[in-house]
């Protein structure tokens, strides 16, 4: 009941905004420019970039009704997120216009206990999302692994031999001693057969020289 409610007033909302436009008593929304780059000027860099804060701090807002079916709590999470992206895109544009660097003089994202917004991997959680079952699971994972006692740099070294530093590869299976040992046999027995071969040339030849000699 409280859903149709809310639904017909926005429509009711977005009919007095149609007829403020159409009798002029309100301005038409400037579009804000799909691209950042698209802007020239630090001054609208700025004001756009204002303009994603007050889109954000509206969907912050609506994330934190009780009354929202999950489907709809997703679906505001993933638009905030997108807006961040943005704003982050409008920020590194004002930063190439001479404009100040937010990402190092911007406040972090708070929640309203003033707690800094968990997430994972640069995806941020807000409001009911945080109570979506699968995310409290994640959560619950990342205390683990923060809780988990981390190995000091002697414990670590222990488990470190020869074998990590590539030493004694070749003992593994002994392909590649085999190979070279074949390698070595072939060549060693080429090199005999030549030096056989280069004997009984020799040889002849003495003989054919010495029956020479003696012949009248």
């Amino acid at each position: 009941m409280a859903r149709n409610q809310e639904k017909a007033q926005s429509m009711l909302y977005r009919f007095r905004e149609a007829q403020s436009l159409e009798q002029g008593l309100t301005k038409p929304k400037e579009r804000r420019p799909h691209l950042a780059s698209q802007v020239d000027t630090l001054e609208e860099a700025e004001k756009w970039r204002r303009d994603v804060i007050r889109d954000i701090s509206r969907n912050v807002s609506k994330i934190h009704d009780l009354s929202l079916p999950e489907a709809q709590i997703r679906e505001l999470n993933d638009d905030i997120n997108r807006l961040l992206r943005t704003k982050n895109h409008w920020e590194a544009r004002i930063l190439e216009l001479g404009g100040p660097d937010y990402k190092k003089v911007g406040p972090k994202m708070l929640d309203h206990q003033g707690r800094e917004v968990p997430g994972n991997r640069g995806y941020k959680y807000f409001g009911r999302a945080k109570d979506l079952p699968a995310v409290r699971e994640l959560f619950v994972e990342q205390a683990q692994d923060r809780a988990r006692p981390r190995k000091s740099r002697a414990e670590l070294m222990r488990r470190v031999d020869a074998a990590y530093f590539g030493y004694g590869d070749e003992d593994d299976d002994g392909e590649l001693l085999e190979y070279e040992r074949s390698v070595t046999a072939e060549r060693i027995n080429k090199l005999r057969s030549a030096h056989d071969a280069t004997l009984s040339d020799d040889s002849s030849n003495s003989s054919d020289s010495a029956a020479s000699e003696i012949a009248p």
